[in-house]
């Protein structure tokens, strides 16, 4: 059975949507932003984005995130990125962006 591009569950009380892609770019951007609309809302206080699978991202990836961040933010909550690809993660800290997710390399270390 083959996965969706982008699942939702619900895991340890907190909300984890998970990119099953290699490439987070303008292909599957507006169809990410449109699930952040339809999850990003009370009584959600933590979403996990699980980007295990992820081996690129562009600016469009990059607004599609910045767009849970903001909505998150809006409901007082938190959004975590799992990251365990380095070279995404370099993409994160070049473009300083690692100061506006908290970014883990694991889901053990989400709190």
């Amino acid at each position: 059975m083959k996965k969706k591009p982008i699942e939702t569950e619900v895991h340890r009380g907190h909300t984890v949507l998970t990119l099953n892609m290699e490439r987070l770019d303008t292909q599957v951007s507006p169809q990410l932003k449109a699930e952040f609309i339809v999850i990003c809302k009370p009584p959600i206080k933590k979403l996990v984005v699980d980007m295990s699978s992820v081996k690129s991202c562009d600016s469009s990836g990059l607004s599609a995130l910045l767009v849970a961040e903001r909505m998150m933010r809006e409901l007082k909550g938190e959004i975590h990125l799992i990251v365990p690809n380095q070279d995404v993660r370099n993409l994160f800290r070049i473009t300083q962006l690692e100061k506006v997710f908290r970014i883990h390399a694991t889901p053990d270390t989400v709190g």
